[in-house]
């Protein structure tokens, strides 16, 4: 019963396995996001070093959704297609119980991928969130600042998050003795989202400040430990978790969306191709 999803996709080749992702990972990428927009506005106000008020309070909610329009769709269905297509080339050459390796793997290969779309996409988002005056284009180099920390954060993220969602399905097939449904699959996501957001509070902290520095900014200012070192000086621990609510919030809800948008399409996906 382990791949009983896999297995209804047996018969499709892995193009058009890929293709499903793309289509699936894309579609609850932006749905997703765009519902979700003004809870990830608040913790990035309530994270940002200008202070929450400063940057916007509780005006403007939607302020910079159309970075995110534009690019939440190919990022999450980047991610998909690398992780999809790791796990099928992967997994029948391994044996089952070294599969979570697998999914580890597989995930944060999709995480770093993910970044080439996701960094500047997130640069122009939350600086416009923050109401911060670029009155200039930002260049190239601003627009990925963030890389490291980003894929420093979403690292862990995904590594957390992905196999945890499979052990999630695994446990609800093996507990019910039948597939894995999308709702199910959805509140799994949820779950594992929940834990990796709240996991990564602070390095998703680290993460909004880095993008929210001075354009001027030199490189020795906008590293990750030269950030956490800030806010622990100004706020203690506590600094850390800034935004956690809203964080961990946006996430359940949103990992329930999303993995649900993502598991409905790739049903009516697998059902089209096959």
């Amino acid at each position: 019963m382990l791949h009983e999803q896999e297995g209804s996709a047996a018969n499709l080749s892995k193009r058009d396995i890929l293709l499903t992702s793309f289509v699936s990972g894309a579609l609850a990428g932006i749905i997703c996001d765009v519902t979700l927009f003004p809870l990830d506005t608040l913790k990035t106000r309530l994270q940002s070093q200008h202070g929450f008020f400063q940057s916007g309070g509780f005006r403007q909610l939607y302020k910079g959704v159309g970075p995110v329009v534009l690019g939440s769709a190919p990022s999450a269905a980047i991610f998909f297609i690398t992780y999809e297509g790791i796990k099928q080339y992967s997994q029948p050459c391994i044996p089952d119980q070294y599969h979570s390796i697998i999914h580890m793997v597989a995930a944060s290969s999709a995480e770093v991928t993910a970044c080439s779309v996701r960094v500047p996409v997130e640069v122009i988002k939350q600086r416009k969130q923050a109401l911060l005056p670029d009155t200039h284009r930002l260049r190239l180099r601003t627009l990925y600042r963030g890389y490291g920390s980003t894929v420093l954060r979403d690292l862990p993220f995904g590594v957390i998050q992905m196999p945890l969602w499979e052990y999630f399905k695994l446990c609800w097939t093996q507990r019910t003795q039948r597939e894995c449904t999308p709702l199910a699959g959805a509140a799994c996501g949820s779950a594992s989202v929940a834990i990796s957001a709240a996991v990564t509070t602070p390095l998703d902290v680290a993460k909004t400040r880095i993008m929210l520095s001075s354009t001027s900014a030199e490189r020795e200012e906008v590293k990750i430990s030269t950030m956490l070192k800030e806010v622990y000086r100004d706020h203690g621990v506590k600094g850390w978790f800034a935004g956690f609510l809203p964080r961990v919030t946006g996430f359940t809800v949103g990992g329930f969306i999303f993995f649900g948008v993502y598991e409905q399409a790739r049903e009516f996906c697998i059902a089209y191709f096959s």
